[in-house]
């Protein structure tokens, strides 16, 4: 018996066209490589625009008696391409996921990849020793400020208005100059701090960076790092402090170590000392070299902090930690302190 005449709907929506839309959508899925390759697959043949999508939208227009064959017939081949998608992306996601374990994968027998170690300065490890030395001693370490008011840089040490160190060519003043802020040229006003808030007795050392308008060469940095120490007490005379820096300078040079003091003049201390180190293993032979400053605490010093100096008497000292690491290691040039080359750290060995 001859068949009915299709129509337009029925006509769209025959098997073959359906069979061609799934072998379009299946053959896409299988070549999608990756998950963004399969999304786009799946964007395109099971989509709202897809074929298998438009075939679906035509329904509506199939006469009543052939809706449900041609629905499940589009109902099933949009169900098999959605069950393609799923293994697809199932099968993409596992292999993905190989990829990334593989590439994360540690291989323990092979040869680590060789790294230098950071370590401290040899200039911060040097101040930590002399620090220690004094502590081993029952001195405390303190600090202050490197941004300093004036008055405590140069008026509570008994330096004179027209004092040189107070010139612009000397000292790094902050604007406005009425604010009286500098950044401090020693780490003496850390013992005028010392003084006023911790009273008395007093066993203080203070290592810090300091600052003065020098320019950078092989003798001389613009920022470099002091230690300097104070005691007051009742009693005290110029031989403990010949004492506490006789046992620094053997703690830092050998036993064989000795200090010799040559009459000087500073605004801080009265008398005044020129501090000079025996140096038993220096590099050009056993020589005398200038290593600081020293000597008894200024009266007006003692009195800036409210200490009666007829009752308490104390003794100072400093020394450049710069200065003190080229003659105790041999170094030629302080420029190579500053420069930031970690060869230089680790001729010192490369300290945690």
């Amino acid at each position: 018996m001859p068949s009915s005449p299709e129509s337009p709907a029925n006509a769209a929506i025959s098997e073959s066209a359906v069979d061609a839309a799934v072998e379009a959508a299946l053959a896409a899925v299988a070549a999608a490589s990756d998950t963004a390759a399969l999304k786009a697959a799946k964007s395109a043949h099971a989509g709202e625009s897809s074929p298998l999508a438009s075939l679906n939208a035509t329904l509506r227009d199939v006469p009543a008696d052939q809706k449900a064959a041609l629905g499940k017939l589009v109902g099933q081949a949009r169900g098999r391409v959605a069950q393609a998608v799923a293994a697809r992306e199932a099968e993409l996601a596992e292999a993905e996921e190989h990829a990334r374990l593989a590439a994360e994968a540690i291989d323990v027998t092979g040869i680590p990849p060789l790294r230098t170690a950071g370590a401290r300065h040899p200039l911060t490890t040097l101040m930590e020793d002399m620090s220690d030395i004094f502590i081993a001693m029952g001195w405390e370490v303190d600090e202050g400020p490197e941004l300093e008011n004036d008055w405590f840089n140069f008026d509570a040490l008994n330096f004179a208005p027209d004092h040189p160190a107070r010139a612009m060519q000397d000292t790094f003043f902050i604007e406005p100059v009425d604010r009286h802020l500098i950044l401090r040229t020693h780490t003496s006003p850390v013992q005028s701090r010392s003084m006023l808030s911790r009273g008395v007795p007093l066993y203080i050392v203070a290592p810090g960076r300091v600052y003065r308008t020098d320019e950078l060469d092989a003798t001389h940095t613009p920022v470099f790092h002091q230690m300097e120490g104070i005691a007051i007490d009742k009693g005290l005379t110029m031989a403990h402090l010949r004492g506490a820096l006789e046992h620094l300078a053997r703690a830092l040079f050998g036993e064989g170590a000795r200090i010799r003091l040559r009459p000087s003049y500073f605004p801080v201390t009265e008398p005044s000392a020129e501090l000079d180190v025996w140096h038993p293993t220096f590099r050009d032979g056993p020589r005398w070299i200038e290593w600081g400053g020293c000597g008894m605490v200024n009266p007006n010093v003692l009195r800036s902090a409210g200490i009666d100096p007829e009752v308490y008497q104390g003794f100072a000292f400093g020394m450049g930690i710069e200065r003190t690491l080229m003659f105790r290691n041999g170094v030629s040039d302080m420029r190579d302190m500053v420069e930031g080359d970690v060869r230089f750290s680790q001729q010192f060995g490369l300290v945690v």
